[in-house]
């Protein structure tokens, strides 16, 4: 089902929510970053979910490996002390659906992300639609890639301003390339209810390719205008979506009862 940020903020109710931490499994959120960036992007989802009264962790992925990322994502959820809800963006999206048989996972979210079958990798993903023209990874002698910098804003973070597309573009984090030929060895999404978030103007997955894969993993679906870095362009919005996946995991844990009360007005 595919839902507009609004109907998911709408559904989400007025005013600021707390988490009631007695009242359902989901008040942990972990955000796992992908490639070409590290995790301060998610400094905007970050405060959001805070305010809100949830524990919120991020990942650092080395990007040097795919099993190099999985035990860094690993290690983050072994420090969570409950049931959480495990967010990836990008290729951050193959590392939640090989980390998330965890037995704390208790939902997944996927933004502008990929989510492979078993045995896929990273890269399969684009067999089915190839990446938009202006995404061009350039691999180095070592084996690392980034993004070609004449095409990077276009590619990966159109609705920015210049000044932050040109840092988010120096400073990039080149990831190896074998991290993202790497098949995964178990698909999370088989088992724990998933959300997912369609960047529509994303210029290095093609949005038609989200869709697809929303619906292949049957996902609740919000479409988001925004480009690949949605997450920091329109942080509110992921925010809204993370929420609902708390809430809908805890609900059906509770048999229907919400995990989240309003706070008190000021």
């Amino acid at each position: 089902m595919t839902k507009s940020p609004e109907d998911i903020a709408a559904a989400a109710g007025a005013g600021t929510l707390a988490i009631d931490a007695h009242a359902g499994p989901a008040r942990n959120i972990v955000l796992v970053h992908g490639a070409f960036a590290d995790g301060s992007g998610w400094r905007g989802v970050y405060d959001d979910l805070s305010a809100r009264g949830y524990s919120v962790a991020i990942v650092q992925n080395p990007l040097t490996s795919f099993d190099d990322d999985v035990a860094a994502t690993r290690r983050v959820l072994n420090r969570q002390d409950g049931p959480v809800v495990l967010v990836g963006h990008s290729y951050g999206g193959s590392v939640i659906t090989e980390t998330g048989t965890d037995p704390k996972v208790v939902a997944l979210v996927y933004v502008a992300a990929f989510a492979p079958e078993i045995g896929q990798s990273t890269l399969d993903q684009y067999s089915e639609i190839p990446p938009p023209p202006n995404f061009v990874p350039e691999e180095q002698p070592d084996g690392f890639a980034y993004l070609k910098a004449d095409r990077f804003r276009d590619g990966f973070a159109a609705d920015t301003d210049e000044a932050d597309a040109a840092f988010l573009r120096d400073a990039q984090v080149p990831i190896a390339m074998a991290a993202l030929a790497a098949p995964v060895t178990v698909a999370a999404w088989q088992s724990k209810p998933s959300w997912y978030v369609v960047a529509t103007e994303d210029g290095a997955i093609a949005p038609d390719l989200l869709r697809s894969t929303a619906r292949r993993i049957g996902a609740e679906t919000t479409e988001v205008p925004g480009s690949h870095v949605v997450f920091l362009t329109q942080p509110k919005a992921v925010a809204d979506v993370i929420d609902a996946a708390a809430r809908g995991a805890a609900q059906a844990a509770d048999g229907g009862d919400s995990a989240v009360t309003p706070a008190a007005s000021e």
